[in-house]
Order: structure tokens, then sequence, then C-alpha cells
């Protein structure tokens, strides 16, 4: 049975058992009443009524939680027994009123409305106010068990839903076929994140662990953890020109579908136009890409693309080229993820690239074990034939110049960028570090970025210690010479 959450469905291997109880809990906030409307609106869409009671919550409230969302409740059943239980500030014994609506009631009235509406999904909001009532867990326990044999009777797929308030509840954990635990994670700075782990679920082989998912307009959106021996696709991996004779050389022929390279160096260096020369390249060849921008705004990136003589915006018009300005703190890692599965999965990219790691990995510095849904991700990507290209900035511009991350071990080919001085000039030097599926070359040659694109000069043969960033000058290599609208 589908719970009307896709992402849900796909981490519990399909949905829920149904003519089962399960227990979905979390604090206030996670999204537990719009979890269960979504559940009985799906259930209506599939002609199986639903029933929605709620003992902490009015029809009035729950209407407008649902109006906030654009949707109506007006073909479920809505049992209101919040009206019936008033509270008492003066009473140190009860929260309730004197009349002291006792817990069997309180369970007949819902059993009594069950019979009269015959729904196939029931959502019961929520046990904490159960809890109260039952005064003692033996009493607790007994009332939970009435209800699951009663539901279990009458063929009813019925969500508990439970804000937390007792610390450990392991009654209801015993009792429900399956637990789901929502939670909300504030963040010191940036948005809020929220994930889902689903704690126990008999019969079904579900994915464990935790899975980020969002709360808005419209709903709740979850995005399963990725794994990324799932998605393997039968390619034939093929060599691709970077659009740069010199930049080919170096690379051993060029680009491999199915592989990620790494372009590593210092600020201001040209990793995001080298990166752009590919990118415009795999478009002239009519493949459609997708390229994801941490740290540069979109105004300044087409600008300066095109003064390199790389006119984009035509390919972004046409439809073969997506260009996402991310906001890191206000996207969590699963849904990255899923925008890039996306991507791939349905708009048929086959080049994708991510300027840079640094903001990726450093906005979200709260993320345990990060780097490892990165070697996720980059693996699923390799696996579906994906050319991907990733940037990754360095402190330090001559000299001693380190990262605060290291991924290289992640990459199948790593360019290395170093600035270097010459003849009182700034210059750009560009080798190939590593290279796991080609013979790249071991030089290190001189990269100038200009109007004509990327140009890579003759190895650096008459140099020493390019890579510190102060060489030694031992030989008689001739320096490209940059006409007027070049940089550097």
């Amino acid at each position: 049975m589908s719970t009307g959450i896709a992402g849900l469905d796909d981490i519990l291997g399909g949905g829920l058992t149904p003519r089962r109880i399960y227990l979905v809990e979390g604090s206030p906030g996670t999204g537990k009443t719009t979890l269960g409307m979504q559940f009985l609106r799906d259930g209506e869409a599939r002609g199986e009524h639903g029933l929605y009671i709620t003992l902490s919550e009015t029809t009035h409230e729950l209407k407008a939680v649902a109006a906030s969302h654009g949707w109506s409740l007006d073909a479920l059943s809505i049992f209101e027994l919040a009206s019936d239980m008033a509270l008492d500030i003066d009473s140190q014994q009860s929260i309730f009123h004197p009349s002291e609506v006792e817990l069997g009631e309180t369970t007949r009235n819902v059993m009594a409305e069950v019979e009269r509406v015959k729904p196939v999904r029931v959502v019961f909001d929520s046990l904490s106010e159960m809890r109260l009532l039952a005064q003692n867990p033996l009493r607790y326990r007994r009332q939970i068990l009435a209800l699951k044999h009663f539901f279990a009777a009458r063929d009813c797929t019925v969500l508990l839903l439970d804000d937390k308030t007792s610390a450990s509840d392991q009654h209801l954990h015993s009792i429900a076929h399956g637990v789901i635990t929502l939670e909300q994670i504030a963040k010191e700075f940036g948005k809020e994140r929220r994930r889902v782990n689903v704690l126990k679920m008999r019969g079904i082989r579900f994915r464990g662990g935790y899975h980020d998912y969002t709360l808005d307009t419209g709903g709740i959106t979850m995005y399963p953890r990725l794994v990324a021996s799932e998605h393997g696709l039968d390619f034939t991996p093929t060599l691709r020109s970077t659009g740069s004779d010199g930049l080919d050389t170096l690379l051993g022929g060029g680009l491999v579908s199915g592989t990620n390279t790494l372009v590593v160096g210092p600020s201001g260096i040209g990793k995001t136009t080298l990166v752009a020369r590919c990118l415009v390249s795999a478009l002239e060849r009519g493949e459609k890409a997708s390229f994801y921008l941490f740290d540069e705004g979109l105004g300044t990136f087409f600008s300066r693309s095109l003064a390199l003589g790389m006119d984009l915006r035509p390919y972004l018009e046409g439809g073969r080229l997506q260009i996402h300005h991310i906001d890191p703190a206000e996207l969590s890692p699963g849904q990255f993820a899923q925008m890039l599965r996306d991507a791939v999965e349905q708009d048929k990219v086959s080049f994708l690239a991510i300027d840079s790691l640094n903001a990726y990995l450093q906005a979200m510095p709260g993320e345990q074990f990060l780097t490892l849904q990165m070697h996720e991700l980059l693996s699923y990507l390799n696996l579906q034939g994906v050319t991907t290209l990733l940037v990754l900035g360095q402190h330090g511009l001559i000299g001693d110049i380190q990262s605060d991350i290291d991924v290289s071990y992640l990459a199948d080919t790593t360019v290395l960028l170093r600035f270097f001085e010459s003849s009182g000039r700034l210059r750009r030097a560009i080798t190939v570090i590593k290279s796991r599926t080609a013979n790249h070359a071991l030089t290190i040659h001189e990269l100038l970025l200009g109007h004509d694109g990327v140009r890579v000069g003759e190895p650096l043969e008459g140099f020493e210690g390019v890579l510190t960033g102060l060489p030694t000058y031992r030989g008689a290599t001739p320096m490209m010479i940059p006409t007027p609208h070049e940089a550097g």
C-alpha cells in the first residue's frame, strides 16, 4: 500500500503491508500530521476511504493545515475528540476536566466511529493524549492492544501518530508492525534539516538509516539515500575531446565517459574556465549538460564565459544546458543528490559539472559522513556513464598552497593548476597528476586563457619547482605571448 510519498515508498521497498498498524513518531514540527494527510489523500485517489481521528487538534485546524498545502479534506471523514477534552488548570491529578473523560470511553467512541465509516485507511492523532488518559503504562498498553485487534479485524491500515512526549516508549515499538521516526535538526546557520529513519518494519526489506526530507507547500518530499550499486547501467566508455588539443594530449586523449575529473588550484587561476571549455565541447557534440554553481553568480559566469569565446546562452535557451545556482545553506545532501539523479535519469544529462566542492562540503560542516555521500554520488554518476567534472579550490597563490578537504582519492583523474613567476610576470601552469583510465602526460605546461579559449603551451622543461610557484629557470623554454584580450 502506497504511503502517498514516493520517496518513502522507495525507502520501504514499495510501501506498507496492508491491514497493519504503524507508528509514526517525531517531535512537533516534523510533519507527522502532513504525512498522515498525504496517506489518506492517496487512499482517496485510489478509492480507499479514509478516517482521520484527532484527539489534539480541531477539524478547523486540520483543514487550515491542508489548505496551506493547497489540499481539500472534504472527501475524508474527520472524527474530532479534541472538543470533548477540556483543560482544568485547577486540578492537580489530571489535565482534563473533572468530567473525567475515561480512556475506555474514548476507545469505545473511536470504535463506534470506525464501525460507522468503515474506512480502509485510518490516521490516529495523537497517542500522547491516550497516554495521559491511561495514567499508567499497563492500562495504556492494554488499550493500544485492544485498538490493534479491533482494527485488524476490520481490515484497516492504521497510522498512529506520536509526538514523543514520553522519553522512551518501547510499548508502542513492540506493538506496532512498523516504526517510522521523523526528526528535525536546527542548524547554527541556514535552513533546518529534516530526516527520516525506519526503525522497524516487519516482513519488508526496507532501506535502513537516515534519509533527508523536506516539508514545504505541497507536502513532504523524501530523498532516499543514494546507493550507487543499485543503479548500474550498461554503457561503452568513450573518449571525448575537451575542445583543446593541448589539454586532450595532457589527459591521454581527452575525457572518458563514466569517469570524474577533479580540477584543483588556487582562486583565480581558471578552474571554472577550464571546466566551461569542456562543457562547451560536450554541448557542441550534441550532449545534454548540467552545471551546478555554488560560488559564482549566473551573470558573472555568463559574461566571463562570453569574454573567453564561449557563449552558453544559446544552449541554455535550446534546452540542452541546465545551469543551477545552488545555495548550500538551504539544501540538504540528499536533496542535492536527488537533483543530480533527476538530471541524469529524467533529463538524460551525460555531462555534469560541480563548482565547487569547497562550498558543498564546507557549508554543511555538521553533516556526518558527507565525504562518503560524495563517494556514493560520484560512483553513481560513473555507473550511469556520465562525464563529471569537479572543481576544488585551494588556499594561497604562491608557495605553500593547502586544501581544506582532500577528495583527490575520489577522482578518476586529477588536473592540477598552479601560478608561477617568470620574467616579472604571473603565469599559469597545468599538469595531470593522476588518471585511472589513460596513459596521461607527466609533463608540466604553461596554460593561457583568452578570447580564443584554452591554450596549452610546450612542456616547461627549462624550469624546476614550477608547482611550488617559485621556479628556477635552467633552460630556454619559450613562453606563450598573450594577446591584449587574454588574462594573466
